[in-house]
């Protein structure tokens, strides 16, 4: 990794969704760092390093529908 500093963004998903996301973002290793912003309005703060973002990006947008949409798996 050339830049040490890790880029962020934040989120709004469905509050329930949260242990889906940090689930799925554990199972990529060093991809990115999910933090709780405000748990009530399902905002979140995600930190990835530059080298990973079009990874990171590529799985966010595969799994958009599943983080707003708590009915999707049940």
């Amino acid at each position: 990794m050339t830049d040490q500093r890790l880029a962020k963004v934040y989120l709004r998903i469905s509050p329930g969704r949260f242990h889906y996301l940090k689930f799925i973002l554990e199972g990529y290793d060093n991809l990115a760092i999910l933090s709780a912003f405000d748990c009530s309005a399902g905002i979140v703060v995600v930190r990835y390093s530059q080298d990973t973002a079009r990874e990171f990006f590529g799985l966010m947008a595969a799994i958009a529908k599943n983080l707003t949409n708590v009915s999707s798996y049940k």
